[in-house]
């Protein structure tokens, strides 16, 4: 999708997801009860809470690894509730995960090209590629953006946390995405890493948007245009950077204090 076409989403007023009355159960427990949620074509969004307060598994009913248990989940506008993981990849969403779970043993350049192939048309051919080969173009491109370029040829397993963090970026890219999670991506960065990350972030073209989970306040407030609070499975607070902040009881809750 084109930043042509996503801004005449956006004002069409076209949501990149809109879930309404969102649950998920688990067996007595509640982890997410009536989330009700919008977020705009290429907008980008920060979701924040203390551990436990139900982000992830948020995550995982949007993606489709958990259905919900009640409400519905629509992308794009199309209704994708019951809509198995691989049918919403097909229509656009990604996601990456806390936990980085890579092919140690590929280079950078082939585990971006992989991903790339396998939501490409050609993903069942067992024809080795040209050298002018678009896919293989897209992995190059894919492996610039994430600024990788100096560990092309280098076995993933060798990279640093914050390089595998960046490769997971690309694979998210991997095949036009429309709409990205990313679930705490600055977790174990280094502070140079983190700038990285947002550089990284900021510069994804404007058609993309993404929301992030992330306990690190001074990226996710940096690379987000609105933030939702969560607090014990339920949305509790939004508002723009400035004012979730600024908020008082954010500060309380969250913070203990004021965030300098």
């Amino acid at each position: 999708m084109s930043d042509a076409v996503a801004l005449s989403l956006d004002e069409a007023g076209a949501h990149a997801l809109d879930l309404v009355g969102v649950g998920r159960r688990f067996g007595a427990l509640t982890a997410l009860a009536d989330i009700t949620l919008s977020v705009r074509a290429g907008e980008r969004r920060a979701i924040l809470g203390s551990n436990g307060a139900g982000k992830t598994t948020l995550f995982n009913t949007i993606t489709g690894d958990f259905p919900p248990s009640s409400g519905r989940i629509r992308f794009f506008g199309e209704d994708v509730t019951h809509f198995p993981a691989h049918e919403r990849i097909r229509r656009g969403l990604r996601r990456t995960y806390q936990i980085s779970l890579l092919f140690d043993g590929l280079s950078v350049i082939d585990s971006i090209f992989l991903a790339c192939r396998g939501v490409s048309r050609r993903r069942f051919s067992l024809l080795r590629p040209r050298r002018d080969d678009a896919t293989r173009a897209q992995a190059e491109q894919l492996l610039h953006a994430v600024r990788l370029d100096d560990a092309r040829d280098v076995a993933v397993g060798q990279l640093s946390h914050g390089q595998k963090r960046q490769v997971e970026i690309a694979l998210a890219l991997a095949g036009a995405p429309r709409f990205i999670l990313f679930d705490e991506p600055a977790a174990g960065l280094a502070p140079t890493e983190r700038r990285d990350l947002v550089a990284i972030l900021t510069a994804l073209p404007a058609h993309i948007g993404y929301i992030i989970i992330e306990h690190d306040l001074d990226v996710a407030l940096r690379v987000a245009e609105r933030v939702t609070m969560m607090h014990n499975g339920r949305i509790f607070k939004e508002g723009t950077p400035d004012e979730i902040e600024a908020d008082a009881e954010v500060q309380a809750i969250y913070l203990g204090g004021a965030h300098g």
